[in-house]
């Protein structure tokens, strides 16, 4: 009997009770590694065939927009092609810069002066395309007849690009544009009539104006940042509808200044006459007494 045993192990043990629930339980761990090796085989194929892959997270695995993305990485930039080509008409009145420099910064209208919000660009005088100084989505595009036309860009909450003094709109409210994209034309304003063909070019975090010069090749994190509390500018630029009124009363002021000057003129004239008259009969007697002597 033992000799049988030893003749036929593996019939002793498949007559074990744990005999067939193993052999179950290693078949199952072969299947199973086979086809997770599979699969895992699969993956790095798929993988390999998208030459794209960097193993870099792209902004939309994270739901945000590329456009945002890229304005992130963008800096402020004139709003003009070739801008060793323009010249500053007038510089943005700085509340810490020196008296000529702030003096040099206000525009004149209506006998008011107001403090320049911006800086005004313009090119030899000569008509330019105007240009998206960081891309974004135009929020107002208004005509203006003292300001010559006015056009707002949104870059991030609250803060924005202004460009005013301008004709030819090539926008629409809603329209989102890229850095450098042609938005308008430079033009002339009332407000700003010694400035001649010019953009009125600002930039506004809370509606709070910052001087560009100090802005431009900046990144729009750099103007998120800053301090702004105490940079407010106090004397905004008139609207057309306040400006007309202004400019009706001070011609009626002058028309009054001109009667008045004239209705004195007219009083010391006649006056003058009255003496005249008065002293011409005395005149006469002396010169008739002259004579009888």
């Amino acid at each position: 009997m033992r000799e049988e045993e030893k003749k036929h192990p593996s019939q002793n043990f498949l007559k074990r009770r744990w005999a067939y629930p193993a052999i179950y339980l290693a078949s199952a761990a072969i299947i199973i590694t086979g086809i997770l090796w599979y699969q895992a085989g699969n993956d790095v194929n798929e993988k390999a065939k998208d030459y794209s892959y960097d193993g870099v997270p792209t902004d939309n695995e994270f739901n945000q927009p590329a456009e945002e993305v890229n304005r992130s990485l963008e800096n402020f930039v004139m709003p003009v092609s070739s801008p060793e080509d323009t010249v500053i008409e007038k510089q943005f009145y700085d509340t810490e810069a020196s008296a000529e420099e702030q003096e040099a910064a206000l525009v004149v209208y209506g006998n008011m002066y107001y403090p320049n919000q911006g800086v005004d660009i313009s090119k030899d005088g000569k008509e330019f395309d105007v240009l998206a100084a960081m891309s974004g989505t135009v929020t107002k595009v208004q005509e203006d007849s003292l300001l010559g036309n006015t056009i707002e860009i949104e870059h991030s909450k609250g803060i924005v690009t202004r460009y005013q003094s301008v004709k030819d709109f090539e926008v629409a409210v809603g329209d989102v544009v890229d850095q450098g994209q042609a938005i308008a034309k430079a033009g002339k304003s009332l407000f700003n009539e010694e400035a001649g063909v010019h953009v009125h070019f600002e930039i506004r975090k809370a509606d709070v104006a910052v001087n560009p010069l100090e802005y431009f090749n900046k990144s729009l994190a750099t103007l998120q940042e800053a301090q702004l509390e105490d940079k407010k500018v106090s004397g905004e630029q008139p609207d057309a509808e306040a400006a007309e009124e202004n400019a009706v009363e001070d011609q009626a002021s002058e028309n009054k200044a001109t009667e008045d000057k004239a209705t004195e003129e007219k009083g010391e004239a006649e006056e003058n006459e009255s003496k005249q008259d008065q002293a011409k009969p005395k005149q006469e007697s002396q010169d008739n007494a002259k004579d009888e002597e």
